[in-house]
C-alpha cells in the first residue's frame, strides 16, 4: 500500500476531465492537481517549450511526494511524456498509451477508421498516428486540429451558439469519412461531448481519454501494489499558476463543487 497522492497537470481547466474520471474510479486516493493557467494554451507553444513547461509541473508534483504523476494534457503527453520518462523515476503516464491500448484490447471490427481531434501541436506531432497504427492493423486515421475548442472551454463556452458553429465546422471531415470512432485527444474537449455526438451521431464511438487514461492508472497501481487501500475519501488539493481565468467557474460546474474555490492555491513554478 502507498498513502501518497497521485500527481495531476494540465495546462488548464481541460485536465480536470481526466481528475473527474480518477475519483470516479479510485475514490480512496489523494489527489493533487496542477494547472499551469499562467502559461495556457500549451497548444500552439513549440516542443522545446513545452518540455520545459511540463517538467517544471513535474518538478513541482515530485516536490509534493507524489507516488505518480499524470499527464492530463494532449499536448504535453504527444511532445513532453518520453522527455519527462528520462528524468525522472517515479512512474508517468500520459493519454495516449492508455486510450490506443483501450481500443486495441475492445476491437470488434477487422477494419477500423478512426478520428482524431486535438489541438494544433499534438496533430503535428503525429503520436496519436504513430501509436494507432503501429498497434492496431487496418487502421485508418483520420486527424483533425481544433485550436479554437481550448480556448473555449476555458471560457465555459462550451454549449452556446459558438461552441455549436465551431463543432459542426470541426466535425465535417468525420462525417464525410464515416468513422467509427473519435478520439477526444485534448482534455479540454470532453466538454464539447454532447454537440460532437449531435453532430455524429450515436453509431460513431466518442472516446473520452480521461475514463481510459483512470482504467490504466486503476490496473497499475493495483498490480504494482501502489493503492491506498485505506478507508477514507480522498482529498484533492488544487493548485494554479495564475488565478486571474475562468478555470474555477468552469471547474465547479465540471465537479459540482461549490466550495472549491476555497481549496485553490496560487503558486509559482518558474
Amino acid at each position: 500500500m502507498d498513502k501518497r497522492p497521485i500527481g495531476i497537470f494540465d495546462s488548464g481547466v481541460g485536465g480536470m476531465t481526466v481528475l473527474a474520471e480518477i475519483k470516479k474510479h479510485l475514490p480512496n486516493e489523494d489527489l493533487i492537481y496542477l494547472g499551469d493557467t499562467k502559461n495556457f494554451p500549451y497548444g500552439d507553444k513549440s516542443s522545446e517549450t513545452i518540455i520545459k513547461l511540463a517538467t517544471k509541473c513535474a518538478s513541482f508534483l515530485i516536490s509534493q511526494d507524489v507516488k505518480s504523476i499524470v499527464i492530463a494534457c494532449g499536448t504535453a503527453t504527444s511532445q513532453a511524456l518520453y522527455e519527462l520518462k528520462k528524468i525522472y523515476r517515479i512512474p508517468i503516464e500520459g493519454i495516449i498509451s492508455p486510450t490506443v491500448q483501450d481500443i486495441k484490447k475492445n476491437r470488434t471490427k477487422k477494419e477500423l477508421k478512426i478520428g482524431v481531434i486535438a489541438t494544433e501541436g499534438t496533430i503535428k506531432s503525429n503520436k496519436w498516428e504513430e501509436e494507432l497504427i503501429k498497434e492496431l492493423e487496418n487502421t485508418e486515421v483520420i486527424s483533425k486540429s481544433c485550436p479554437l475548442l481550448a480556448p473555449m472551454a476555458e471560457q465555459g463556452w462550451t454549449s452556446n451558439n459558438v461552441a455549436k458553429e465551431a463543432i459542426k465546422e470541426y466535425m465535417k471531415p468525420f462525417i464525410n469519412k464515416k468513422i467509427d470512432k473519435i478520439i477526444l485527444g485534448c482534455t479540454h474537449y470532453p466538454l464539447f461531448k454532447d454537440l460532437i455526438k449531435q453532430e455524429l451521431g450515436n453509431e460513431v464511438d466518442i472516446i473520452n481519454t480521461g475514463e481510459k487514461t483512470a482504467d490504466y492508472l486503476q490496473r497499475y497501481l493495483s498490480q504494482n501494489n501502489l493503492e491506498n487501500i485505506e478507508e477514507h475519501i480522498g482529498y484533492c488539493k488544487y493548485y494554479l499558476t495564475d488565478t486571474e481565468c475562468n478555470f474555477i467557474q468552469v471547474a465547479r460546474r465540471l465537479l459540482q463543487d461549490e466550495s472549491l474555490e476555497s481549496k485553490i492555491q496560487k503558486i509559482n513554478i518558474e
